[in-house]
């Protein structure tokens, strides 16, 4: 479903990523971890369609990107830290909206769906303006999934959310899961991850460094096997500044 090879992204004479190889098939959920700028969001943006890289090949569904970025966009639902939604339109305008450029059938219907999935049916005719990040962020959510993409995207989704709303967007996201459809999530919290992936990637200095199955590590080896991963590929630097955390809480 995705496959990357020898990507390389750089921003005038700095390298973000580094020749970075990347494999997903169909159905499967990968966590990317890794330190604070490790280049983790510049991955998922280059995935997204919304940054360019400077080498390497990326395909995603079988199109080349970025020269058939229009076909994979249609595939995709991507929730990133930018929720991407228009303040001065109601919560359910903004899904009609967005539902009208994927040519959606049956939009009533699904809008109403997916409003009570996210949490926010009761405030479907509120402007999004007057929304907390996190009602933002929740609507967000909704407008990745409201056309049942083949491939989800997010990066670092529970930040900003209260607990109530991290146990939707996780219920949402193994709803996602169960459908067989294929999601790449950065994220620094260890405990939701590791209940909710089937794969983990380790991401450090623009490359991958390690990936296991889940079924490889018990839920409470995924800290010590990040630590390893990152460890080895930066031996001056111990300290692992912005390290995802064991418990379920995010890092700023």
């Amino acid at each position: 479903m995705i496959v990357v090879r020898k990507l390389v992204k750089r921003f005038g004479l700095k390298s973000v990523l580094r020749g970075l190889d990347f494999t997903v098939q169909s159905g499967e959920f990968v966590a990317i971890l890794g330190p604070n700028g490790a280049g983790k969001t510049t991955f998922l943006r280059i995935l997204a369609t919304l940054s360019k890289p400077s080498l390497g090949e990326v395909s995603i569904a079988g199109f080349a990107l970025p020269a058939q970025a229009a076909a994979v966009r249609r595939r995709l639902g991507v929730v990133t830290h930018l929720p991407l939604l228009y303040g001065d339109l109601t919560a359910e305008e903004n899904l009609r909206f967005y539902g009208r450029l994927y040519g959606l059938t049956a939009l009533n219907q699904r809008i109403a769906e997916v409003l009570k999935l996210v949490g926010l049916y009761e405030r479907r005719a509120d402007l999004v303006r007057t929304f907390s990040r996190g009602m933002q962020q929740r609507l967000a959510i909704g407008r990745a999934v409201l056309h049942d993409p083949e491939v989800i995207l997010f990066d670092e989704p529970h930040t900003g959310l209260d607990q109530d709303a991290c146990s939707m967007l996780d219920n949402v996201l193994r709803q996602v899961a169960a459908r067989g459809r294929t999601v790449v999530m950065t994220s620094h919290d260890l405990m939701r991850v590791s209940e909710l992936a089937s794969r983990f990637d380790v991401l450090s200095n623009g490359v991958i460094v390690a990936s296991a199955q889940r079924a490889q590590l018990a839920p409470d080896q995924l800290l010590a096997f990040y630590r390893q991963a990152v460890q080895q590929n930066n031996p001056l630097n111990p300290s692992l500044e912005g390290e995802p955390q064991k418990e379920g809480n995010d890092l700023p």
